[in-house]
């Protein structure tokens, strides 16, 4: 059998690749993964693995091995990789050895592997919340993400790729984590994670704020879009260039190619680097030539980088004859002239700015433009760049790549090796590049020639001219290899032109580069241009001479060179007589037009007649009609343009007026300056060094080297430092000059007072660095010619009265030293580090210390701490000798300035920097440091940041130095401290303050949330200072008469802040970043409570007792974090409590109350969880049960606290679901808790909670019952209330509170129409007016309300609502709900349909049962949700005042739906065999009663059952309820027609056509044959008086239809005449039938006419505009109305939800045998007479004739919300009641009411067989929605309602 083994070292760390699901069967051991799971390999067997995944390393399990991809890891054993372990031979492990895996990726890798499974589980929330935006940016980024991983795993990027790469993909973390809202990362200058550990507080304070501001300007600057960090790195480069690579170059010339690549700027319209020059042959070339067309453009600057419009611009120059249309080739035509072909250009505006990122692997196409006849390349340029699209390439043209490279040509060498190489052509910029580092020799000029102006001269046609270029010296000698055409071109000594076929004017602009050797400069240096006629054929043009001549010379008279500048150069015809040789013949002459005029000017008079005989010399003759022009840029460093700066130079040469020349060097331009930078200083130095008049030149070389030195620290020449430092370095030589500058600088500190000085001494100050620098050197050079020892005295003492100087300038209070004071406390500091190389360190910090005490403790405050700020940044403070010196004044300046509140941003700063450099390596020992700033600046600090604005900008800084003073101070700093203490008192002052600060500040973080880093830092130092004060407390305030209950109070309620803080609870941490914190910090929780809470409080002794009940609160909420050890540690001290506070109490009712209350408020918040209340359970449960005498009262006790966290987590479970009838059910749970155990203030705080959910819902009758409660608690007394109730603050006694709570009340029944309920509490009011307080006037404004409640009874419509039973199935329901049924009291115009939707809504996942038969066990036990629903009818509750009397519908329809806790439901089932003819006979009726345990409506719109009982209904007895039911309602219509004449008649039409013609389901018809038959009265004898009942309800229907029909005769329209008749002939029949069968019966119980009237009358007299009998046709939907029930008993047993329709045996449709109409709701079956109420008889008879129409009103479905507007619409006007009185009564004379009582049993109905406990149901009806009536039928006629 194959064994488990254990892997190897390469077998150890995977990545899931597959989806893995583990088997349901446990035995098997197996583990589930997801593709990109990391797991860790322990063993292997065969084709498994066994390990564990990084989401549960308690889960092990195993998995296929080709699921798992496996990555390179490195492993060790116990911290030692594996093999070197000391003590573990190889391949054997202990028990208790640790094996770590670590993967061999690099930081950048792990970190974006760790960000992408954070992102990803965000990501997918982003797209469920329907964030769009952030879901696609987060998607984009990840994605690019992945990418760039890829790349970096690919190892394939060259370095500096790679380091940019690197870059890039942490700030497109660190942008992410900012978009996302995650924490901020601290990284180093490489963009790697740093280590908190390894960083003082400070810099990581600073890391923060740097990061913060750098991604802040990221999100600011892209929004989304990609982030410029290459833009940012060129601008910012001093030095950059641009890489181009010549991939091919397609074109068909035809003949060898020169290819000038040079960068353009299109705006100029001018090139500004040189030429790269690419020689392409006609021929086969070698390949490796071909991949080595590479060109490096270098010494661009940040101006360059910012051009407008720059281009890469190819000019193409074919070498060949003049015209490639000549012919064959062979013929002699003259080859080798440089012919212009054509042009290419490539935008590079947005490369060089860093808008656009290119890489050396993509490529450009750079279509060609060929020149069309003798077109000038410049022109072509022009025509190019301005429409770059208008012609056809056809695909000719060159391919290259190019790359941005930083830096200057050396660091790209070192940088990019595998892009710049020896065969690398290097094009340098035309012009000097920023920065001209010492020792740079460069002597250039750049020679363009532009165009010139040429006759015809002998020849018929223009010259095809050519310009040869030679560079000569004075005696006609050419230099030799001086001329650069271009990089890629080797140097040459002749320079030959582009020839332009017979142009006038030909324009070249061809630049060459001019490179002078520097023993060759001279004024008799130039350069000669000479001019041939190139003819095409090859014999002419070997005929021809040069035919003129032009020169410009470089140097002038007076040695300066040629200026930048645009020259117009005469031209020369040259003749027979004339040769080059003799260079004097021309010399002489003027080279330029600017010459000649300077010439004449100064009046020559060779120059003066104008003649041309006078313009000749030696074969030259003067050509005014022709031209020649040409520009120049000189870059020399030895070469110089500024005659000023010459004289200086040459000094030794001419001596003369030297103070002159010094003078004007200090007003030259410092362009020239930094130029000859080198030079100028050496020429100073030599002046210094070799003349002895001091007194004369010694001030004025001194201030020429401090302009010098100035001009290199203005902004515009800062580049220029490094140039100077590197003079001063390696250039350096003037060995004697130290004594001289000091002489001369003490002099001006000495003087600093005098005016005439002052100006002097302050430019000293600003290049007082460099001087001292030059000083230092120096001296150094000195000691390494002469020796250390000579003159090393006199040195030092110079030195030493230097300082001293510095000093004394700093002790004056004149306003006019404040300058030079401000210089001296800026630049003073800057020459510490030099000073030091060559001064006692100790002697510089004494004078330093000096320096600072100097100045008057008011002025230059800011710049003193600058200062300090310097010298604490210096190398100085890093020596321990020194440091000790300075360091007591400068904490003594800080604290004065921090407790006067004085520049505190500047004070921090320099305190951080004092701290941070003390946390140093380098800087020694520091314990005597920190003792020292302890004793000044602790207390300081900690005042500071309690009186500090907690939003200021500055509290960050110094909470970042207390904590970083804090966490460098150990045991003996805190002893040491401690004991600066005089007395406890003061002692204690400082405890208090400091834990004071610590709690503020965790409670109130000063540091933005996602500072995590910082805030770990800060719980971590509050940590260790909590222990040191945790000791000292127990050792010092424990003793009885040092107890400070205050000082140990406030460290509990620190500790319990502590550890409860959000940021500490890990379990709301991703599982990356709970591990990084465990390993960094460890759970800091569980120190706290281990080593702190629990142990003091233990501590405490006998004063536990103080603490009780204070501290139950803020230790309930440390143990109700879920950290199960912490909590382990904490409960215990409940305990502890509980025992503590019987013993001196003899209960613990204090410890109850307390947890109570603070239970209820902590897990609201979100705090405590299943685990905690058993956990809790346990450990209490146990100490109690184990207790002697706390036994019985603490199990009590335990399993209180158990039910109430059950019904707190239930209703915190509920707070953020939108399922708000949840919430209420947990909320009415509460405070049935809190009114069982009597905790009054909680009870009605919950009261509360309720009510505002009901009025969040609308549910306004709910509310008032609600605050009804409250109500009923209060006594009519004017006893002061406790507290005041932010709801009613006019409120002080209970009867105010009550009444106020009343007055409340009532106007929620007023909007919820529960008019009954609100005239109750009118009632109250009243009899508390009357009796009580005698207050009329309220009394009188109690009745006028109270009569409006009784108008709105009868007037305002109420519509009836639904009753539903709703079963919650399954054990995945909230434990409130869980397998219980509840009675819901359905909304205005909710139906089955629309109450099912709502449930399906609050119950997304639940199913529908669709069987009304109970659920049995196991459907009750399943995982899921199931949910019943089956509509109820309410059973009305009998009121013995109503018995007798006539009632107003209005009134009774209440008590239909009102004040019910009995509900039934009529399921129809068929015994035995169905009989398919007459499904009565067989059709019986199961009726299950329900009861809630409160009557409906109530605190709540749905109550639980709390029993029930079911009995079965015989067919006949269902037949007799049905029969009951039909004739009460005809008794009903009948009797409201009698009473009011204006009623419609369509309600007495369908009513009297359904019973007489009742066609669907047969009516009383199909109950006879059922029934009445003899076969049926012989085999059921025992129902011979339930028989004998359903005969007489046949012949009692007879006369109620006889009466029916009279009145319908009376009212009908002439459209209704055919229905009458058609009802005649039935009903004659049917009455012949019944009266043979059953005999005759008359109507006794109908009311008479009078009494009718009188009713009616006093409708209408009480201000009822709508007749009484409108109102009760909503009465037929009483709960005990046969149509009700039949309603329910049609349905089937399978629970149909969508509406279908409604039928009633009225119905004509509904009266067919066989058939069970199905609905969703009682009301669909009924017509809402209210729809037709304004119509008038008249109105009546314009309608159609078809009667049939009524039916169209029965449909189920109707849009509710508009019929209810209808309905509004359609009130009637006041009744007209004389009309009434007149009208002739009916032929049987009424004797009951409509609606009365009278004839009733007790229960209400016909005896029947006991059901058991629960009452017979008395089920009911309900009006139906109004319907809409058809225009054309009956149009509605809108009147206004009027008020009698």
């Amino acid at each position: 059998m194959p064994q488990w083994v254990q892997t190897n070292t390469d077998e150890k760390y995977g990545v899931v690749v597959y989806n893995f699901i583990a088997d349901q069967d446990e035995t098997k051991c197996e583990l589930s993964l997801d593709v990109g799971d990391i797991v860790y390999i322990i063993e292997e067997c065969e084709g498994w693995y066994r390990g564990y995944c990084t989401k549960n390393k308690a889960l092990k399990g195993i998995f296929p091995k080709s699921f798992i991809q496996l990555k390179e890891a490195t492993v060790e054993l116990n911290g030692f990789p594996i093999g070197f372990h000391p003590h573990v031979s190889i391949g054997i492990t202990r028990r208790n050895d640790q094996e770590q895996v670590t993967p061999k990726e690099s930081p950048v890798v792990k970190e974006v592997t760790s960000v992408l499974r954070e992102w990803g589980i965000i990501w997918r929330e982003l797209f469920i919340q329907q964030k769009m935006k952030m879901f696609e940016d987060i998607r984009q980024m990840m994605f690019e993400m992945i990418d760039k991983r890829r790349q970096i795993l690919s190892g394939t990027l060259p370095v500096d790729d790679m380091k940019e790469l690197k870059q890039f993909v942490t700030s497109k973390i660190d942008y992410g984590n900012r978009l996302l809202d995650l924490d901020l990362v601290v990284r180093d200058q490489d963009g790697g994670v740093q280590n908190p550990k390894q960083l003082s507080t400070l810099e990581i304070y600073d890391e923060h704020v740097r990061a913060t501001q750098r991604i802040r300007h990221e999100y600011q600057e892209t929004m989304g879009s990609e982030l410029h960090m290459n833009k940012k790195k060129t601008l910012a480069s001093q030095s950059s260039s641009i890489f181009v690579f010549i991939k091919n170059f397609v074109c068909n010339v035809g003949d060898d190619t020169d290819i000038l690549i040079s960068l353009y700027d299109a705006k100029l319209g001018q090139f500004f680097s040189e030429f790269y020059i690419v020689k392409w042959s006609r021929k086969v070339r070698n390949i490796d030539d071909l991949y080595n067309l590479k060109c490096l453009y270098t010494d661009l600057g940040a101006n360059d980088l910012k051009r407008e419009k720059a281009y890469l611009v190819c000019q193409i120059v074919r070498i060949g004859i003049m015209e490639t249309k000549d012919g064959d080739h062979g013929r002699k035509r003259t080859q080798g002239l440089r012919r212009p072909f054509g042009v290419a250009a490539l935008d590079i505006t947005e490369v060089m700015n860093g808008n656009t990122e290119v890489d050396e692997d993509k490529q450009f196409f750079v279509p060609f433009l060929q020149s069309s006849g003798e077109e000038f390349l410049e022109t072509l340029i022009k025509r190019y760049i301005s429409s770059p699209k208008d012609f056809n390439h056809k695909g000719q043209g060159l391919w290259i790549s190019l790359k941005m490279l930083q830096g200057d040509f050396k660091q790209v060498i070192k940088e990019y090796p595998h892009l710049v190489n020896e065969k690398t052509a290097i094009a340098r910029k035309m012009g000097f590049p920023e920065v001209i580092m010492p020792g740079k020799v460069r002597n250039d000029i750049y020679i363009t020639l532009i165009q010139g102006e040429f006759e015809k001269g002998s020849k018929k046609t223009y010259k095809n001219v050519q310009v040869t270029m030679e560079v000569c010296t004075r005696d006609g000698r050419v230099l030799e290899d001086v001329l650069y055409p271009g990089a890629g071109d080797p140097a040459t000594s002749v320079y030959k032109s582009v020839v332009y076929y017979q142009i006038k004017c030909p324009k070249w602009f061809e630049t060459v580069k001019v490179s002078l050797p520097i023993d060759v400069l001279d004024n008799g240096l130039h350069i000669r241009f000479t001019f041939k006629h190139r003819s095409s054929t090859e014999s002419k043009d070997k005929q021809e001479k040069i035919f003129a001549l032009s020169f410009m010379k470089l140097m002038t008279d007076i040695g300066t060179t040629v200026t930048n500048d645009t020259h117009d150069i005469l031209i020369y015809k040259v003749d027979s007589h004339f040769s080059l040789n003799k260079p004097q013949t021309y010399l002489d002459l003027p080279s330029s037009k600017q010459e000649l005029e300077i010439r004449k000017q100064e009046g020559d008079k060779k120059y003066m007649s104008g003649s041309r005989t006078n313009l000749h010399s030696g074969g030259l003759t003067l050509s005014t009609k022709e031209g020649f022009q040409i520009s120049t840029v000189v870059c020399s460093t030895k070469l110089t343009q500024n005659v000023d700066l010459l004289g200086l130079l040459k000094w030794r040469v001419d001596k003369g007026d030297l103070q002159k020349k010094l003078e004007l060097l200090m007003q030259a331009d410092g362009n020239e300056i930094v130029k000859f930078l080198q030079d100028t200083l050496d020429a100073l130095f030599s002046i210094l060094n070799e003349n002895h008049e001091s007194e004369k030149y010694d001030f004025l070389v001194f201030d020429a080297l401090v302009f010098i030195i100035g001009v290199v620290n203005e902004r515009k020449f800062q580049q220029f430092r490094p140039v100077l430092d590197t003079y001063i370095t390696n250039h350096f030589s003037a060995a004697l000059a130290y004594n001289k500058l000091m002489m001369v600088l003490k002099y001006y500190l000495d003087n600093a007072n005098e005016h005439q000085v002052q100006d002097s001494l302050f430019r000293a100050l600003r290049s007082l660095e460099h001087i001292f620098k030059f000083i230092i050197r120096s001296r150094q050079l000195h000691v390494t010619m002469y020796g250390e020892t000579q003159g090393k005295q006199a040195f030092e003492s110079s030195i030493r009265q230097l300082f001293h100087s510095i000093n004394g300038v700093m002790t004056y209070d004149l306003d006019t030293t404040l300058r030079c004071q401000g210089a001296a406390l800026k630049y003073v500091p800057s020459v510490i580090p030099v000073t030091m190389q060559m001064f006692n360190p100790k002697e510089l910090a004494s004078y330093l210390r000096d320096f600072i005490e100097s100045m008057s403790k008011d002025r230059l405050v800011k710049q003193k701490l600058m200062f300090m700020d310097e010298l604490v940044l210096s190398d100085l403070f890093a020596k321990p000798e020194c440091r000790g010196i300075i360091l007591c004044t400068i904490a003594q300046q800080l604290k004065g300035l921090i407790i006067e509140q004085i520049e505190l941003q500047h004070s921090g700063q320099v305190l951080g920097n004092i701290l941070h450099r003390l946390w140093s390596n380098n800087v020694g020992p520091i314990h005597s440091d920190i003792s020292e700033l302890m004793k000044i600046l602790l207390r300081t600090i900690i005042q500071s940041v309690v009186f500090m604005d907690k939003e200021s900008p500055i509290v960050g800084q110094f909470v970042a130095c207390m904590m970083s003073l804090l966490r460098q101070m150990n045991e003996h700093h805190y002893k040491e401290y401690i004991k600066t203490f005089l007395t406890k008192t003061d002692l204690m002052d400082f405890l208090m303050e400091i834990l004071m600060v610590f709690r503020d500040l965790i409670l109130r973080n000063v540091f933005p949330p996602d500072w995590v880093v910082m805030i770990m830092q800060q719980n971590s130092i509050f940590l260790g200072a909590m222990k040191h004060f945790s000791k000292l407390l127990c050792e010092t305030f424990i003793r009885e008469e040092e107890f400070e209950f205050q000082l140990w109070n406030n460290f509990f309620h620190l500790s319990v802040a502590f550890v409860t803080q959000d940021q500490l609870q890990l379990e709301h941490f991703s599982s990356v970043k709970r591990g990084k914190i465990l390993e960094i910090y460890g759970d800091m929780r569980r120190q706290v409570g281990f080593e702190i809470i629990r142990s003091m409080w233990y501590y405490l002794g006998k004063h536990k007792i103080k603490f009780i009940p204070e501290m139950v609160g803020p230790f309930l909420e440390v143990t109700l974090i879920p950290e199960v050890e912490l909590r382990k540690a904490i409960i215990p001290i409940f305990c502890d409590m509980m025992q503590c506070e019987f013993n001196i109490r003899k209960d613990f009712r204090e410890f109850e109350t307390a947890v109570i209350s603070q239970l209820d408020v902590l897990i609201e918040g979100g705090s405590g969880d299943e685990k905690y209340k058993h956990l809790f359970y346990t450990i209490v449960g146990d100490f109690c049960r184990k207790h002697q005498f706390l036994h019985q009262e603490g199990i009590r006790f335990v399993e209180l606290i158990s039910k109430l966290m059950d019904r707190l987590l239930d209703y915190r479970a509920t707070l953020h679901d939108e399922n708000k009838e949840n919430k209420m059910s947990c909320t009415v749970n509460l405070l049935n808790f809190y009114k069982d155990i009597e905790r009054q203030e909680m009870y009605v705080r919950y009261l509360y909670k309720l009510a505002d959910l009901h009025l969040d819902c609308d549910n306004f009758t709910e509310a008032g019952f609600t605050l009804l409660l409250h109500a009923d608690k209060l006594k009519w007394s004017d006893r002061k209330l406790l507290g005041q109730f932010a709801k009613f603050p006019h409120v002080h006694t209970e009867r105010e509170l009550r009444e106020a709570l009343y007055y409340n009340v009532m106007e929620y029944f007023d909007s919820g129409k529960m008019w009954e309920k609100a005239i109750a509490l009118c009632k109250k009011l009243v009899d508390q007016c009357e009796k009580e307080t005698f207050n009329y006037q309220q009394l009188s404004a109690i009745l006028v309300r109270q009569a409006s409640y009784y108008d709105n009874i009868l007037q305002k419509p109420r519509l009836t609502p639904e009753y539903f039973k709703v079963y919650y199935i399954g054990l995945n329901f909230p434990p409130f709900l869980r397998n219980k049924e509840f009675i819901f009291r359905g909304k205005e115009y909710e139906r089955l349909a629309d109450f099912v939707a709502r449930l399906q809504q609050q119950f997304p996942n639940a199913q529908l049962m669709n069987k009304t038969t109970p659920p049995d066990a196991d459907l009750k036990m399943n995982k899921g949700q199931i949910l019943q629903i089956v509509p109820v009818q309410p059973m009305r509750e009998t009121k013995s005042e109503f018995r007798g009397k006539m009632i107003c519908d209005q009134i009774l329809s209440y008590y239909e739906v009102n004040e019910v806790q009995r509900f039934t439901y009529s399921r129809p089932f068929h015994k035995g065999q169905k009989d398919k003819e007459n499904e009565f006979a067989t059709m019986w009726i199961e009726r299950t009663y329900y009861v809630t345990n409160y009557e409906l409506p109530g605190i709540l719109r749905w109550f639980e059952v709390i029993s029930q009982n079911t009995e079965e209904i015989s067919p006949l007895r269902n037949a007799i309820e049905t029969m009951e039911e039909e004739n009460k309602k005809l008794k009903r219509v009948i009797t409201q027609h009698q009473a009011n004449s204006n009623l419609p008649i369509n309600p007495l039409s369908l009513q009297l056509n359904g019973v007489i013609d009742a066609a669907v389901m047969g009516g009383p018809a199909m109950y006879e044959r059922a029934f009445c038959t003899e076969q049926y009265i012989s085999q059921h004898p025992e129902d011979t008086v339930l028989i004998t009942r359903l005969k007489d309800l046949f012949a009692e229907q007879i006369p109620l239809l006889e009466l029916g029909l009279q009145v319908h005769s009376q009212k009908m329209p002439e459209n209704l005449k055919k229905l009458q008749e058609k009802m005649d002939k039935i009903f004659s029949e049917r009455k012949q039938s019944v009266e043979q069968k059953y005999g005759k019966k008359i109507i006794e119980d109908l009311p008479s006419s009078d009494k009718l009237r009188r009713q009616q009358l006093i409708s209408g007299v009480s201000g009822n505009s709508r007749p009484t009998s409108v109102w009760s046709t909503s009465s037929n939907s009483s709960g005990d109305t046969p149509s009700s029930r039949n309603s329910i008993i049609s349905m089937s047993d399978q629970l149909s939800i969508s509406s279908g329709k409604g039928g009633t045996p009225q119905k004509e449709k509904s009266s067919t045998p066989g058939k069970n109409a199905k609905r969703n709701s009682r009301a669909d079956v009924h017509v809402d007479d209210s729809k037709v109420n304004n119509h008038t008889n008249s109105n009546y008879r314009e309608s159609g004739p078809e009667p049939i129409i009524l039916e169209e009103k029965l449909q189920s479905r109707r849009p509710r919300r508009k019929e209810k507007t209808q309905s509004r619409a359609l009130r009637p006007k006041t009744m007209h009641v004389i009309n009434q009185l007149n009208e002739k009564p009916p032929l049987l004379p009424p004797k009951q009411a409509y609606a009365d009582y009278t004839n009733l049993p007790d229960n209400g109905m016909v005896p029947q067989k006991d059901p058991g406990p629960i009452p017979s149901p008395v089920t009911k009806d309900k009006p139906p929605p109004p319907l809409p009536v058809k225009a054309a039928y009956s149009p509605p006629v809108h009147r206004k309602d009027t008020k009698s």
